[in-house]
Parts: structure tokens; sequence; C-alpha cells
């Protein structure tokens, strides 16, 4: 039905997912329709979408209550945009649109969030509606818990932060005690990451710069790739023994990415040590032995020195660009060394 009514827009396109969607653009605003079951309770939803329109319900009934909490939300959602910690995406790990809904109402205020904030504990549970009387750990399911426990108040059996990171919350944290502190308007202005600004922060350290394309697609799928891709880059770097003091990326959504680490300007040593098994595991230390030639004991381990493959984080990154791995979640990417 949707899809037909939606001829009238130029471009319309439709987007695979747990239930399709669709995607046009006009004035340089991507608009996204998401079709949904007119449904009067959440038992009744096929799909997690069809309960949006029972939230935009609950928010409302509560703003009635209360309207000045409308600004207070839009505050709390600027907040998390410019922290970089707003967004419930695979890639992003953040607080959702909705987490943020039921945190301003629950706590009556954006600065009462943030003074809680600053006080919570892992895994403490915010349970608007009493649901679960102090027992929600017990009973909400294990793999659904997060850092932060927001007990859906339309879907009680739902963490609506089930996909929040630790890393996200611990900054959110972080945000909120630093405005708390000293209360200024950058908190609420988003940081462009610019290229003079890494190259200025990174001093004596050696900057490396990579300019990533990305491959068309939905973009939650796209932004993953583009996060596993960061990752495992991230992860050869530290696994080869170079020292890393900043690292981060950012995408522009569509096609651009930069991923970008600051690290130890140093050339690493052509050997390095390999530590083995116990030396009282025989059969492990035989096979250690027939991999390497030169052996050695330290404390209660054989050891062996090892000819290290790369001495310089962009010889790795050269090689790695070449990797079946990179090259499945990236489409090009460049490199460039300060």
């Amino acid at each position: 039905l949707l899809e037909k009514i939606l001829k009238i827009f130029p471009r319309v396109e439709r987007i695979h997912g747990s239930r399709d969607y669709f995607q046009f653009s006009m004035r340089n605003i991507m608009f996204e329709v998401v079709p949904v079951l007119n449904i009067k309770k959440a038992e009744q939803a096929v799909n997690i979408t069809d309960c949006s329109p029972l939230h935009v319900k609950w928010v409302r009934d509560n703003l009635k209550k209360n309207p000045k909490l409308a600004d207070e939300i839009r505050l709390a959602k600027a907040f998390c945009k410019a922290c970089n910690v707003y967004g419930a995406e695979s890639y992003m790990k953040g607080f959702s649109g909705h987490v943020l809904d039921i945190l301003t109402i629950y706590y009556k205020g954006f600065i009462p969030l943030l003074k809680n904030a600053v006080k919570w504990k892992e895994q403490d549970v915010i349970d608007f509606n009493k649901h679960y009387h102090g027992h929600a750990l017990e009973r909400l399911n294990k793999s659904k818990l997060s850092p932060l426990v927001v007990i859906d108040p339309i879907q009680p059996e739902r963490n609506a932060a089930a996909v929040l990171s630790r890393k996200n919350f611990l900054f959110f944290k972080k945000s909120a005690s630093g405005f708390l502190k000293k209360p200024s308007k950058k908190f609420f202005e988003k940081k462009e990451v610019t290229i003079e600004e890494l190259i200025k922060k990174a001093k004596n350290k050696r900057l490396i710069l990579l300019k990533v394309k990305a491959f068309d697609g939905k973009e939650d799928i796209i932004g993953s790739k583009l996060l596993k891709a960061f990752n495992y880059i991230n992860k050869k770097l530290v696994l080869n023994g170079f020292t890393i003091y900043e690292k981060g990326w950012e995408w522009d959504k569509k096609k651009n990415a930069l991923f970008w680490f600051i690290l130890k300007n140093e050339i690493l040593p052509e050997l390095f040590k390999r530590v083995g098994p116990p030396v009282n595991n025989k059969e492990n230390v035989k096979q250690f032995m027939k991999k390497h030639r030169k052996t050695f004991i330290q404390g209660k381990r054989i050891c062996a020195k090892v000819k290290r493959e790369f001495r310089k984080p962009e010889n790795l990154i050269k090689a790695l660009k070449k990797d079946k791995y990179l090259k499945e979640r990236t489409k090009k990417i460049e490199m460039f060394i300060y």
C-alpha cells in the first residue's frame, strides 16, 4: 500500500530490513517512511516498528502533564549528539531518541538527568512504571542486559537501552560531570574533526590518517562494516606491538570515512620475544621448539626471539589493505602519514 502511494515522490528507494521501509531525498533532507500496523497494544506488534506510534503517544501523554519537558528532551538529545553518543544503530551503540525521552521524563528534566547520570553504576535499572519492583535484572533476558537498563514503558519485557555500549555509557557520565562542573554552550556544539587539529594534537608523535571509501547500501549495515574495519586495523596494530595513544573515526553517512591513529613515533626492534608454554608442558614445548630454532627459558616458560614482520605501522597497514576482511568492508583506503 505504502509503496504505491510514495510513487508521487522522485527516486524512492526500498530499503530491506526486518520490515522494509522507504527512503527519498528532497531539499537536502533524507526522508525515511516506515509502514507500521495500526495497533492499540504492544502485544499486537508483528515487528518492533509497530510500537513506534505507541511510544509517541506515551511521550505526548507525559508532556501534557508537564509541557516544559519538551524542551528538556531537546536539550538531552542535542547534548548527546554533540558528545557523539546519540543513536541506537549497530555502529553507534549509543542512546536512542526513545531512551532519552524515557530518561528525561523519568528524571523530570535535563539537569536532573545529568545529576543522576553522574551517580549511575553499571547495570542500574530505570523502571518508569515499577513493573519489576526491583527484580528486573533477574527476570530480563540476560542477553539483553547493558550498562544501563531502561525498561520500555510500552513493552516492559524489553530493555530499550539494550544496544548501549559501555564506552558510550561511561563517556556520557564523563560529559555530564564536565557540564555540571562548568556549564557551557560548547557541550551542545558538535565538533567536526579536522586534519589540521589532528596534526596539532599529534605533535611529535606519528599520525596515520586513512581516507576510506564506503560501499553503497543501508546506513546501519555500511556503518557497521566501517566500524569493523576500524576495529580490525586497531587490533592488528596492537597485536604487532605498536603503541596507540589516540584513535577515532568519522563518517559522513554517505561514502567518505576518516580513520585516524596517533602512535608512538618509533621503529620497532627487529626482534621480539615470543612467550611459549610452561616448561613442564613437554608436548607443547616440543612443538614450540620445532617452530623456533633459538629458544631460551625465562621464569617457568620457554621463549624465543622472533623476527618482526612489520617495524613501521604504515607497512603493516599497507599489507592490511590487501586483506580480504578489509576488502569486503571498504571500497578503497588511502593512507597519509604525518
